[in-house]
């Protein structure tokens, strides 16, 4: 079927062709005279595209990553969002000197991104509405940018289909890519994980896997805006534009689980609904999911995600083996080769920020795009399993037409197609 029917993941201050042309075009000499240009220089310049919350939250992070990093330039499609992070960022005595965004480099409308990426940054963060990554992500790879992309990385699988398209050029050009997956940048769980993939819990068998909290927050319309206003500035609560919670924040979870079984499931069997959130200001996403995910070699997982107030909350992943389980949220292992984790309990937004950056300098290459794709896509497979009641492969998902992006990316009208009613929805 052609439609379906905050702040950041950390609080700021508490903490296809046409691209394979243009890559190509300059692949070769522009990636070497670009690497040789950030090895041999002490300063980084970072651009922000999606100045909300998350975005103002990235630019923190980078900047604390590394000294050397300096802030030259923003856009949002909002001129009040821009603004916000430029004072926020620019208000911490910690970033003295190192915000250097000048008026020239304040971009403003649907374009901003064409007109930062022209600009001369060394490394870009996309931190808009999950919606836009794949055709920011694609046009930072043709500019030759080394990318930090917060997750997910698209609403459906057109979207998704781009993300691994640029992810094969960014591999080609060796442009550095880090996705906002932060878990695997976190000390325990590459503790963890070493192990399992050493063996530690024998051969894996099951997984569960939780992100169920209350509420977050809600932009109630103002008289003034335009659908598309409204929708932006409330981007949570439509596929379209956030791909529902279970793309949207419980991509983190399932991201995991992929990592330890070293691959993505084969199909989604799943159940879901909008029980509390019913009102306008609740788009047309759901409140709670649960799917059962088949991997190869009949390896299952039971996944929920939920945001509904005075329930029950959980985040966190357990993966049972043959011969011990991974409590990743507890730090340990259990079973023949019994573990606990007692290193370093480091910052891993600010971790994620540093192993790219030690990347563009000349470290191990890294490249999260198509992990970060596959596990954004095994999000997706879980909701259409959901608003459709149908069981779904990974390779109709994969390869299907649908595309959730609106007619025009203008301020104005948008249709926003019904909720979806599990038995009648349609997936095709």
């Amino acid at each position: 079927m052609g439609r379906e029917n905050g702040f950041s993941r950390r609080d700021f201050l508490a903490a296809s062709a046409g691209l394979a042309a243009a890559a190509g075009a300059g692949a070769g000499p522009l990636s070497i005279a670009r690497a040789a240009h950030v090895a041999g220089s002490d300063a980084l310049r970072l651009g922000v595209i999606g100045c909300g919350g998350r975005g103002t939250g990235a630019a923190a992070d980078s900047l604390d990553a590394d000294p050397a990093v300096k802030l030259v330039a923003l856009a949002d499609v909002f001129q009040d969002r821009l603004d916000g992070c430029l004072g926020s960022l620019s208000g911490e005595d910690r970033f003295k000197g190192r915000i250097a965004v000048d008026e020239s480099h304040r971009f403003v409308g649907f374009d901003a991104y064409k007109q930062l990426l022209a600009s001369e940054v060394d490394i870009v963060a996309l931190a808009t509405a999950p919606h836009f990554r794949a055709m920011h992500f694609e046009a930072a790879i043709a500019a030759g940018k080394h990318v930090f992309m917060e997750k997910p990385v698209g609403v459906d699988p057109t979207a998704v289909r781009r993300v691994l398209a640029a992810a094969d050029q960014a591999q080609a050009r060796k442009l550095c890519v880090v996705a906002g997956t932060q878990r695997r940048h976190q000390p325990k769980y590459r503790a963890l994980m070493e192990r399992v993939h050493g063996g530690a819990i024998g051969k894996i068998v099951s997984a569960r896997a939780w992100w169920n909290q209350g509420g977050l927050w809600v932009k109630q319309r103002e008289p003034q805006w335009s659908d598309m206003e409204w929708m932006l500035r409330n981007w949570l609560y439509f596929t379209w534009t956030s791909g529902d919670h279970i793309v949207e924040q419980h991509v983190h979870n399932l991201d995991v689980i992929n990592w330890a079984v070293g691959t993505h499931p084969v199909k989604a069997t799943a159940m879901g609904g909008r029980q509390v959130r019913t009102g306008p200001e609740y788009g047309n996403i759901f409140d709670h999911f649960a799917v059962e995910y088949e991997y190869p070699g009949g390896v299952t997982m039971t996944s929920m995600c939920r945001q509904i107030d005075g329930c029950a909350s959980r985040v966190d992943e357990v993966v049972s083996g043959s011969s011990g389980v991974v409590k990743f949220g507890a730090g340990v292992i259990e079973g023949a080769q019994p573990f606990k984790y007692s290193g370093p309990d480091v910052n891993p937004y600010v971790e994620e920020h540093k192993h790219l950056i030690e990347a563009v300098r000349g470290g191990p290459y890294i490249n999260e795009a198509r992990t970060v794709a596959e596990s954004t896509l095994t999000a997706i497979m879980g909701r259409i399993s959901a608003y459709t009641g149908q069981e779904v492969t990974w390779e109709k998902v994969l390869n299907a037409r649908m595309d959730l992006s609106p007619a025009a990316y203008a301020m104005g009208p948008v249709e926003v197609p019904p909720v979806a009613v599990p038995g009648r929805t349609k997936f095709e």
